[in-house]
């Protein structure tokens, strides 16, 4: 037959577009299940369906990094479960992200000189609405970029009209059973995107700040008290200061008052065990409508509740005229002059203390008194709980259950009203007539009390935290709550794909959307979400530093995609994505991949291309050669490392499998092998080589796929499947040479499978021997600085007899690999010569051979000798001076480490100098 052209360089450009495009439009992202999958003659209903749905990326900009090791990990999964004949689907979509979205509309109206408030809540909604498609289209067309193999017929939006009916679904169902409820309470208050926050959403960062020391005056005129506070600005709030009722100090200030500054109003001392005695003065202003600590220290006394602050975080008119309208930085600046000026301020003290900022702005976060939603989550948290505990979920790596379990088990009410127009308006209206507060899935018609028609009832103004329709997100985009789809048609996927498989994600949302999701499943479908859970790390750079535009170290994987191919992208976050560990990259790391992508390549191109003139046959186990046995349990090894690596999600695992196997075993070892038959042999025996690369090529090609799936589909393609299935179709009782008849697109093809017959203990032993021989003549050409093309002249000396037979039976292979003229079995060291000592051998190179310039050799050993020399007086120096006393244990080890290793390589070349 012809030899198989590719093209020289590998050049992921010129197919990867193309061959994504081929799987959409052909439907082999579909599930099996599918009845236009091209691959529903292959659908078993017995077997299990294999379901992730993606972590939906925010419609407010570009994929990350993070998104990019997101993506990778979870199409390596969903592509290996493809090809193991699992009912596979990956279903995509995307966040509506409410704060974050507004914030970037927002934004945008700045520019043009514009607030929402002047567009009004339809037309600013819309807008929303095209910033939504603009992100949108860019986010999907990263994601085919990466090579996502999801189902776009399945593609969801948190606020497409199947999603939003689950999200009101959701809102009534809890309200009427007790677990949503409306109150004022002190809540998280970013002022900058006028919203609510709950607790998670708020970031403490340590930040310098001041403890401010000043006075109140006692109102029985027995002199002042002294209060330590970081907020001055707040004391027109205070209705109270607390002592601990044992600190005894204070016994006779209980129950008295005191002239609150700058006021002239009177508050209670009152006694309450929160106050810390050993902190300041022992004694605290109590500002209920300000801090989270003295509102329940308000509830407790029923104490007076005095909110300060406007919505922007300005003062209101609850304080002194003088200071409304200030901005907090700006009061504290005037309170601080003001109780100078009245002798009641003490001191400043510097500090550095935690203080809450708002996750999406940064804006520093005010309590704040506030009307909201609530759902009580301790009933919830309870069966997340005992379904973990009840080994119904999974953590990867195990050490995320400890967090996990923590949050559980101190899980405090969800605040779900956010003050924003973008995202699901709280399904609750108000009747203008009679008052009364309707809860509805549908927009109600007429007032249920009263009978007033539809636009006598207003609806809640507020909309529900992002996260209330991302909790949903398993089993919504699935056709819950009624079998729809996002279009409205009838679909069983819940019936099929839930629960689904794995979730894969990052461990900064753990509590945000994992731990929610696994009580919205519990409580609206009775089963967890999902059985495992895969928490990888953060990809940082090589420094370990988060990537961020102000660090200017952050990557784009659309850069890196064009720069290397998606697949060196896929294959190396793979490959450096250990569990538990961040993954540090710089755009070199991504070489890594690009390298072993041409590498693949250039294999290929070399296979293919020696099918010129041969004549494909078919292969029985009996006609393998030893080499042939070999590669085949190496392949064995690499099925069985990649297999039990991706089940477990050691993704670096099954890349680092499948790098040695590919790169060492199959291309360095077993592809160089067998260039002894196409040099050496006849045409039956080129012919019999060729056939039995081709059917180990073909099975290595599944076996790389779902980390290269571009480049192994594009070679596969060109493979002459037709030819190498017919063959395999005439022999039947094969064990080693693989039986598989298929004869499409690489995607579907089923992924090789453990084979015991492949396994052979003799073979791996005898051919480790040949291995460490070879390695060991390469070191020591290396070590004489012999160039790669000259050949050696080796002397062999046996020093374990079993080593003998498979040295003389394999002594072409030697001489092939290692670059050897000739091999002389010696029983004693000869002379003028230089050895390595190896696992029942010693080899030597005979430098008194015409490959060896002695005296150039010579002077070279003798150079290094004394630069080691030179290197081992300077440690012992250094050693026994007062560097050992002064230095840190380990840096002192690392010394003495460093001249033990001088020592030993300055022993070798002593030795080879006398050998010389």
């Amino acid at each position: 037959m012809n030899g198989i052209e590719m093209e020289k360089a590998y050049n992921p450009i010129e197919f990867e577009d193309r061959l994504y495009s081929k799987w959409e439009k052909e439907g082999y992202f579909k599930p099996s299940s599918d009845g236009d999958s091209p691959i529903h003659n292959q659908y078993d209903a017995s077997k299990r369906s294999y379901t992730i749905v993606i972590p939906p990326p925010n419609v407010t900009g570009i994929l990350h990094m993070g998104h990019g090791l997101n993506n990778c990990l979870q199409d390596i999964s969903i592509r290996y479960h493809r090809m193991n004949g699992d009912n596979t689907l990956w279903v995509p979509g995307t966040d509506h992200a409410g704060i974050a979205t507004q914030n970037v509309v927002e934004r945008r109206l700045k520019k043009e000189g514009l607030r929402r408030q002047d567009l009004g809540r339809d037309k600013f909604v819309e807008r929303t609405w095209e910033v939504k498609k603009e992100h949108h289209d860019i986010i999907t067309k990263q994601q085919r970029k990466l090579g996502n193999s999801v189902d776009w017929s399945r593609e969801r939006f948190t606020m497409d009209k199947g999603l939003s009916k689950a999200v009101r679904d959701v809102f009534v169902t809890l309200y009427e059973r007790g677990l949503i409820y409306k109150g004022k309470y002190l809540i998280n208050w970013c002022p900058s995107c006028g919203t609510a926050l709950a607790d998670d959403e708020v970031e403490h960062e340590d930040t310098a700040g001041a403890m401010y020391h000043m006075f109140y005056e006692r109102c029985d005129g027995k002199g002042k008290i002294e209060i330590a506070t970081t907020r001055p600005e707040t004391l027109f709030g205070d209705t109270a200061v607390a002592v601990h009722p044992e600190d005894p100090r204070y016994t006779d200030l209980i129950g008295k008052k005191v002239k609150l500054a700058l006021t002239n109003k009177e508050i209670p001392v009152i006694a309450d065990t929160y106050v810390d005695r050993e902190f300041g003065t022992g004694i605290v202003k109590i500002t209920p409508a300000h801090d989270p600590n003295d509102w329940q220290v308000g509830k407790r006394h029923n104490l007076e509740v005095i909110n300060i602050l406007n919505d922007d975080a300005t003062l209101n008119e609850n304080v002194p005229e003088k200071y409304r309208g200030m901005d907090c930085k700006t009061a504290r600046k005037v309170v601080i002059e003001d109780l100078e000026a009245a002798g009641l301020f003490k001191e400043e003290e510097p500090i550095t203390h935690p203080v809450g900022h708002c996750y999406r702005c940064h804006t520093v976060v005010e309590p704040y008194l506030s009307e909201q939603w609530f759902v009580k989550m301790e009933p919830l948290a309870k069966k997340a709980l005992k379904c973990w505990k009840d080994g119904d979920i999974t953590f990867y790596p195990k050490k995320w259950e400890n967090t996990y379990s923590h949050w559980m088990e101190n899980i405090r009410d969800w605040c779900i009203s956010r003050q924003l127009w973008w995202g699901h308006r709280i399904p609750v209206w108000y009747c203008q007539e009679c008052g009364e507060m309707i809860v509805a899935r549908e927009d109600p018609k007429v007032c249920p009390k009263c009978g007033a028609k539809a636009d006598k009832l207003k609806q809640e103004e507020d909309v529900l935290d992002t996260w209330f329709s991302s909790w949903l997100w398993p089993f919504s985009t699935l056709g819950w709550p009624d079998g729809k789809t996002a279009d409205g048609k009838p679909t069983n996927d819940l019936d099929i794909f839930y629960p689904t498989s794995a979730l894969v994600t990052a461990y900064d949302i753990i509590f945000f959307w994992v731990s929610r999701m696994i009580m919205a499943g519990l409580e609206f479908t009775g089963k967890a979400p999902f059985k495992d859970i895969y928490i990888h790390s953060l990809v940082r750079d090589k420094k370990g530093r988060k990537m961020s535009k102000s660090l200017g170290n952050g990557l784009d994987p659309l850069d890196l995609v064009k720069d290397y191919g998606s697949d060196a992208v896929k294959f190396t976050l793979g490959f450096l994505c250990a569990q538990g560990q961040d993954v540090l990259v710089d755009k070199e790391s991504f070489k890594l991949g690009s390298h072993f992508a041409n590498k693949i390549w250039n294999a290929s191109r070399y296979i293919l291309g020696n099918l010129e003139g041969r004549t494909l046959v078919p292969v029985k186990d009996s006609d393998l050669t030893e080499l042939d046995i070999w590669i085949y349990t190496c392949l064995n090894s690499a099925v069985q490392k990649v297999r039990t690596a991706l089940d477990g999600y050691r993704y670096n695992d099954a890349a680092q499998a499948m790098y040695e196997y590919f790169w060492s075993e199959f291309c360095d070892w077993y592809v160089e092998g067998t260039k002894l038959s196409f040099w050496n042999g006849d045409d039956t025996e080129k012919d019999r080589a060729v056939s039995v690369l081709l059917n180990v090529m073909e099975e290595s090609l599944r076996l790389l796929h779902p980390y290269l799936p571009f480049i192994t589909e594009e070679i596969y393609s060109k493979l002459p499947l037709v030819e190498i299935v017919k063959n395999r179709k005439l022999v039947n009782d094969n064990k080693i040479v693989t039986i598989s008849e298929w004869e499409g697109m690489l995607i579907s093809a089923p992924y090789p499978v453990v084979t015991e017959a492949r396994e052979n203990n003799r073979t791996t032993t005898r051919f480790a021997v040949l291995q460490d021989l070879i390695r060991s003549i390469r070191a020591l050409r290396a070590e004489c600085g012999i160039a790669p093309d000259t050949k050696l002249e080796i002397a062999l000396m046996i020093t374990k007899g079993s080593h003998a037979e498979v040295c003389e039976e394999k002594i072409d292979l030697i001489k092939l690999l290692a670059g050897v003229k000739s091999i002389n079995f010696v029983d004693n060291k000869p002379e003028s010569a230089i050895g390595a000592v190896g696992e029942g051998f010693e080899a030597f190179v005979l430098t008194g051979g015409s490959s060896v310039d002695l005296v150039q050799l010579k002077a070279r050993f003798q150079k290094e000798l004394a630069k080691e020399q030179g290197f081992i007086d300077k440690c012992t120096k250094k050693l026994n001076g007062k560097f050992s006393q002064n230095a840190p244990e380990k840096v002192v080890a690392a010394e003495r480490e460093k001249k033990v290793a001088a020592e030993r390589r300055a022993e070798k070349l002593k030795s080879y100098l006398i050998n010389l």
